[in-house]
C-alpha cells in the first residue's frame, strides 16, 4: 500500500491532543536549538535600525488590520 494512502498516526489523535503534541514537540526543538537560532549580526543589526527607524517616526508604523487588508485584497 502507498504511503500516501495510509492514515498518519497523529491524525487519529484528537484535535486538542494534536495541539498538545504540537506545543510538545516545539518546546523540544527550541531546548535544543538555543545557539542555532541566535540572530546574525546583520540581522541584529537590522532591527536596531528599525526600531531606530520606529523611535524616530512612529507614525510610518502600519498596523495589522492594514497590511491584513492590503494582503487579502491582492494589492501590492
Amino acid at each position: 500500500m502507498p504511503a500516501s494512502t495510509v492514515l498518519p498516526e497523529y491524525l487519529k489523535l484528537s484535535l486538542s491532543e494534536r495541539i498538545q503534541l504540537v506545543e510538545d514537540i516545539w518546546d523540544s526543538i527550541a531546548s535544543e536549538a538555543t545557539g542555532e537560532m541566535a540572530l546574525t549580526q546583520a540581522q541584529r543589526l537590522e532591527l536596531e535600525r528599525r526600531m531606530a527607524a520606529h523611535q524616530a517616526d512612529p507614525s510610518s508604523a502600519v498596523s495589522w488590520e492594514q497590511v491584513r487588508a492590503k494582503l487579502f485584497s491582492g494589492q501590492s
